[in-house]
């Protein structure tokens, strides 16, 4: 099973804006650098987590993003649906006399492994990431702040 790229940079660009002292932004360049994706793409990413509640954009000389719920209450789930939505993993497309796409018994079993999945990944929050991050690392980041 594969998420996007966008999830990624999604679920980086969370932690990174986490880490930023209380009402501090930092521009998508930085952003994006750290990360080593191109701003534009990253601009598309910022703009699904502004429209999903977690972020904002700021305008100005001091603009940039910045998180505007608590990462203790920002699952990677949340995230996951933002960036992925909520359509499922996999889908019977079968429907022939000997499989009934309805009833099919395959999809029922990945249903299942799914719902385990997210339900593990909506217990796993932005903050339990934060906690264990290496605190002398995250220089690279704040450094870029506004």
């Amino acid at each position: 099973m594969k998420y996007s790229k966008a999830t990624n940079y999604a679920l980086h660009t969370i932690v990174y804006l986490a880490l930023l002292p209380p009402g501090k932004t930092i521009g998508v360049k930085p952003l994006a650098e750290v990360q080593k994706v191109s701003p534009t793409y990253l601009s598309k990413v910022l703009t699904n987590l502004v429209k999903a509640g977690f972020i904002e954009s700021v305008t100005g000389v001091n603009g940039g993003y910045k998180l505007i719920k608590d990462a203790k209450n920002i699952t990677f789930l949340d995230i996951i649906h933002a960036i992925e939505g909520k359509t499922s993993l996999f889908n019977c497309s079968l429907d022939n006399n000997l499989h009934d796409r309805q009833n099919c018994l395959i999809e029922k079993v990945m249903n299942e492994a799914e719902q385990k999945m997210e339900e593990h990944l909506s217990t796993k929050t932005i903050e339990d990431i934060i906690q264990k991050f290496d605190k002398n690392k995250v220089h690279c980041i704040t450094s870029a702040v506004n």
